[in-house]
This record gives structure tokens, C-alpha cells and sequence, in this order.
């Protein structure tokens, strides 16, 4: 279990909080050392109503957490309005940067398609440890890039369980009093009720749209292409596979292909609007391993903009909206944790 720590321990940890790693939805992350000498990540809590609630449930969560690809919570602090966590320290940042790399910051090491293979899978082998490998099911609710940590190996750990949510591993359904996650990685359920219950499906959705995203080297949504069928990436691409069409990526190889392809199909399945739908992760990663041929290409996984609109005015007229816990958008975060 992580050691509780006083905040007089946090300041000497950090060195008075001098060397800023960036800031989340809640809260600033801090390099640190311990007495050890052992290099860690303290993410220091940002008041506001839902900040108690929020580090209980962090705490709770990764608490109970052993996995190789899911962050260590090594130690916290919980002194009356002060409230910290210290993790494992991931050297290489998160796997947005890698995605997306921005003009204007330091060039990172560009990851070859094998790798970046390598690195969906084992985060889908995490996210199936979190819903089947522990004595409770963990929801996620906020998978997507930034959220994904690399160690000095670029091995992956999913981080930030912020919003997460423990259910007893026999529950299908859960329930949630408002939507939780980051737009645009958020399953459709979670806005629209009459697509189906809100259960661990979201968060193979949210990796599908991850998984996406990791294929394509861009953001899912981007105005920053040549067409504009472009914009809407899995759109795009679905209709691509769906006509026969090679995926194309500069300087692959025939095998690099191959991966992409997988990746993407596999993602196609995870973000199938129904959530009946969708794979389970366990499942995603058998289709992750096999052959690319043996994969069947799913059905139009998404909802054109005119029949979302159609859905959003029904949705309106059922129920008020409810306020979402929304985290802020990846672009708007310097480094994960």
C-alpha cells in the first residue's frame, strides 16, 4: 500500500516544489526525490469542490493497483487542505507528445509503427487488468493520449484516475450522475441514453478513439488537412478500408502496413456506437495479436453530424442536461500524471 507522508515531507521530496513537470485538471505535478534516491513524480491537488472527493478516489484506486503497465502510486499526503500523491517518475513524458508533436517544442524521438503497436497493446492489456484483474472493476472514464506515461524504456502506464470509478465486478451496468472523461474520447452512452447502459464498454471506446489517433499520427478531429472528408479522421478512414484502399504512411514498410491496418480496424470495432457492439479488451487483444486477413471490417461505427444533431435534439427534449465532469483538453496540459 503507498505511504502516507506530511506535507512538511512533500516540500523536502519536491526541494520547495522548484522543478514544475506541468499541470492537470487537478493539480500541478512536481519532480522529486526521496530519501532513497528514488526519482518521483508529486502531484500536488488543486482546491476545489470536487478536490477531496477526487484525491480519496485517486487514492483508493491506485491503492490496489499492481499492474506493469498501469502508473505506481508510491505514497500521498492528506493534511487538512493539503493534499499530495507521489507516483513513479516516468521519464518520457506522455504519449501525446509523440502523437502530436508541436511546433515550436523540443523534437522527441519520432516511434516507428512497431512500436507504437507495441505500446496500444500493452495499454490494452492494462485497461484489462483494470476491469477484470482486480477484486473490484475499474472504469477509467479518461483514457487518451496524455493520460498514457512512458517510462525511460517507452514502455506504457496509464495514469490520472481522477475520474475513475469502482464497481463490484459483477455489475454490467453502472451508474453515473453526470458525464466524466475528455471530449472527444468520451463514448457516446455517456451523453446519449437510449444507446445503451454506461459500463466498462466506454472505456474500450475511449482506447478505440486512443488507438486511432495512434495509427494516424493526428488528433481524430483536425481542420489541418488537405480535404475535407479529412477532418473526421475514422470517418475518413473507415471509408478508405471499406473500399480497399492501402493506408498509406510515409517511409512504412509492407509489415508497418500491416500493423496500421490492424490497429485501425480494431479500432473501428472499439468505437462502434452501441455499446453491445464493442469488444471487450480482453478480446481487443486477441485481435490485436492475430493476423491482420482474419479481421473483419465492422460496421459504420459512428454517427454522421446531421443524425448527431438528430440524437442531441431527442436527448434534449428527454431529460435536462446534466453537467459533465469533463477533464480539461490534452492540447491544453503540459505532461501527464
Amino acid at each position: 500500500m503507498p505511504i502516507r507522508y506530511d506535507f512538511s515531507d512533500i516540500k523536502k521530496i519536491t526541494n520547495g516544489f522548484k522543478d514544475k513537470l506541468g499541470e492537470g485538471g487537478f493539480g500541478t505535478v512536481y519532480k522529486g526525490k526521496l530519501r532513497s534516491g528514488l526519482v518521483v513524480a508529486v502531484k500536488i491537488m488543486g482546491k476545489s469542490k470536487a478536490t477531496g472527493q477526487e484525491f480519496i478516489n485517486e487514492v483508493a484506486t491506485i491503492g490496489r493497483i499492481h499492474h506493469a503497465n498501469v502508473v505506481q502510486m508510491i505514497g500521498f499526503c492528506f493534511e487538512g487542505s493539503k493534499r499530495a500523491l507521489i507516483y513513479e517518475f516516468m521519464p518520457n513524458g506522455s504519449l501525446e507528445k509523440y502523437i502530436f508533436p508541436r511546433e515550436g517544442e523540443e523534437q522527441h524521438i519520432s516511434l516507428s509503427c512497431e512500436k507504437m503497436y507495441e505500446i496500444s497493446h500493452k495499454v490494452a492489456a492494462g485497461i484489462d487488468y483494470l476491469h477484470r484483474g482486480c477484486d473490484m472493476r475499474i472504469l477509467h472514464f479518461d483514457i487518451k493520449p496524455h493520460n498514457i506515461l512512458l517510462d525511460e524504456d517507452f514502455n506504457p502506464k496509464i495514469s490520472d484516475f481522477g475520474l475513475a470509478k469502482l464497481y463490484a465486478t459483477d455489475d454490467s451496468i453502472v451508474n453515473l450522475t453526470a458525464a466524466r472523461g475528455t471530449i472527444g474520447y468520451m463514448a457516446p452512452e455517456l451523453f446519449y441514453k437510449n444507446i445503451g447502459g454506461i459500463s466498462y464498454k466506454a472505456d474500450v471506446y475511449s482506447f478505440g478513439m486512443l488507438l486511432m489517433e495512434m495509427a494516424g499520427r493526428r488528433r481524430n478531429i483536425s481542420p489541418l488537412v488537405e480535404q475535407l472528408s479529412q477532418i473526421y479522421f475514422p470517418s475518413w478512414i473507415y471509408e478508405q478500408i471499406k473500399k480497399g484502399k492501402e493506408i498509406e504512411m510515409e517511409d512504412a514498410t509492407a509489415e508497418e502496413t500491416k500493423l496500421l491496418k490492424k490497429m485501425i480496424i480494431v479500432a473501428l470495432w472499439c468505437i462502434q456506437l452501441k455499446p453491445g457492439d464493442r469488444p471487450s479488451m480482453n478480446k481487443v487483444i486477441e485481435m490485436l495479436e492475430g493476423d491482420v486477413e482474419l479481421l473483419v471490417i465492422p460496421p459504420k461505427p459512428f454517427l454522421s453530424p446531421q443524425e448527431e444533431n438528430q440524437e442531441a435534439e431527442m436527448q434534449v427534449e428527454d431529460e435536462e442536461a446534466a453537467t459533465p465532469e469533463l477533464t480539461e483538453p490534452a492540447e491544453e496540459i503540459v505532461k501527464g500524471y
